[in-house]
């Protein structure tokens, strides 16, 4: 806990009384939180850390768990003295799994945006915060700001890396642990990264835990050598950049003659367990809410040469599955991979498929609950 000196103030936050530091008045030149040594000069040079966390959502909450959990090491040494968390206000319908994580747990809550004073805190750990922090902050921590991101940077910068995993067919992703800078989102000198597989038909879900469980591995390993990753930090590569933007409703139109099955499945498994698929049918909007392995598609149908046309759908009776034509890829074409894909059996069974021209995806519904719902319009949003 803070004590209060002259110049700070005090806030009360998730009712607890906290300080926090008073700009005074003058030019912004003079405006400046401390006066203490340049980042890097002074400070612990090993553990216990004191340690301001920054996040949001349950990716970061069990990252912090991971902290809370493992303030001593097995050696009975500490290795987090002072744990402590800024987060965001909670939303309309409920509050952020951090916040609620941290007040359950007693660790003191701060609101943003805050302001530290050097020498508080040895680092800052940032994980799906969704905030840029100001060069004057990063710089009150002597070893920097460091950020968790689930991906392999340089590859996905942005806010989405998972999804944009999933969404692009990546059969390898990672975690890195970097420094983070003022100006721009995910392009800091890189501490630590490890690659992860792609559990074969992963969800976002499943995917952002493994993940997750990684990274908070990772930050526990970053701290007990802490100088020593910081030492050791690396610049990022200037090569394979690509980036993750935000997911939105746009992104879940799916279109039949555009896209093949397994697009469309990645897509879903990216996306629908937060924006269900959509497609238009007959003028309407119609939200694809059960959507069945590709794999359990019968393969063998005998089909008109209209049913065909991508969009077209076919009622299969025998397996109680709706099935919706996708785009068939070109003849001696096969599947896109950004990345190197490992799991050959899988892949050559999809081109098995492709082959046989059976390229399709479904929807699981009966009949009558089709015609009756699309009737009284209950599936248009």
């Amino acid at each position: 806990m803070w004590s209060p000196r002259p110049g700070l103030g005090l806030t009360r936050t998730a009712g607890r009384t906290l300080p926090f530091p008073r700009l005074g008045p003058g030019p912004p030149s003079s405006r400046r939180l401390c006066a203490g040594p340049p980042r890097g000069g002074g400070g612990r040079t090993e553990p216990p850390w004191r340690i301001l966390f920054f996040g949001t959502d349950s990716f970061a909450e069990r990252a912090l768990r991971r902290l809370q959990l493992s303030r001593s090491l097995e050696t009975g040494k500490m290795l987090i003295e002072q744990l402590e968390v800024v987060t965001l206000p909670a939303t309309k319908s409920s509050e952020l799994p951090v916040r609620k994580y941290a007040r359950m747990n007693e660790i003191p809550v701060h609101g943003w945006p805050h302001l530290v004073p050097y020498g508080h805190f040895d680092v800052g750990i940032i994980v799906s915060f969704g905030s840029l922090l100001s060069d004057l902050l990063i710089q009150q921590f002597p070893y920097g700001v460091l950020n968790l991101h689930p991906s392999l940077l340089p590859r996905w910068r942005g806010p989405a890396p998972i999804f944009h995993t999933l969404i692009h067919g990546d059969q390898v992703t990672g975690v890195t642990i970097m420094q983070i800078r003022p100006t721009r989102f995910d392009v800091g000198p890189i501490v630590m990264q490890q690659e992860c597989a792609v559990p074969p038909r992963c969800t976002a879900d499943k995917l952002g835990a493994i993940l997750a469980e990684t990274g908070a591995e990772m930050l526990l390993s970053t701290l007990k050598n802490l100088p020593e990753c910081i030492k050791n930090k690396r610049e990022q590569s200037k090569l394979g950049i690509t980036f993750a933007p935000k997911i939105t409703v746009a992104l879940s139109w799916v279109n039949w003659e555009e896209q093949t099955l397994e697009e469309i499945d990645q897509l879903n498994r990216a996306v629908g367990s937060r924006i269900p698929l959509r497609t238009l049918w007959m003028g309407k909007t119609v939200k694809l809410l059960d959507l069945v392995d590709p794999q359990k598609i019968p393969v063998f149908l005998a089909l008109t040469q209209e049913q065909l046309i991508p969009g077209t759908i076919h009622f299969h009776k025998e397996s109680d599955m709706l099935l919706v034509r996708c785009k068939v890829r070109s003849p001696g074409s096969k599947p896109d991979r950004n990345i190197t894909d490992t799991s050959v059996g899988r892949e050559a069974d999809l081109w098995e498929i492709y082959n046989q021209g059976a390229d399709k995806y479904s929807m699981r519904v009966t009949p009558t609950i089709l015609w009756e719902e699309r009737l009284r319009g209950a599936w248009v949003s």
